[in-house]
């Protein structure tokens, strides 16, 4: 079992940068493709990004494409993203996910941490 802990969400500008952070307990972290989704009020959750489970492969929906980077660092059971040039639709609450499948599909998630708030002001 994989227990996830997400840090890092704030109010922030629009333009400004942020970097979440998704902490894994558990010695099988890496044995997991991570992922990151988000849900905006009033909106079903939806996939952000994901990562192999070496790092070596990424995936990001188009509309983070080029602003947003997914990492990871086994070594400390934890994955990033760094957001760049947010705006105001990048609003919600971001879920750090694990799964042992290569899927955008938060259903073939196993496991989930709790959320954190972001928050970008126009």
């Amino acid at each position: 079992q994989v227990q996830l802990v997400e840090s890092g969400g704030t109010l922030v500008q629009a333009g400004g940068s942020l970097r979440l952070s998704c902490g894994a307990s558990g010695r099988t972290f890496s044995s997991y493709r991570m992922g990151w989704f988000r849900q905006a009020p009033g909106k079903s959750r939806e996939f952000v990004a994901a990562i192999s489970r070496g790092g070596t492969n990424t995936d990001y929906t188009d509309s983070v494409k080029g602003r947003f980077t997914i990492s990871r660092d086994n070594a400390q059971n934890t994955v990033y993203l760094q957001m760049n040039s947010l705006n105001p639709e990048d609003t919600g609450v971001y879920y750090c996910a694990a799964t042992p499948y290569v899927s955008r599909r938060d259903h073939e998630y196993a496991y989930w941490g709790q959320g954190t708030q972001v928050t970008v002001s126009s």
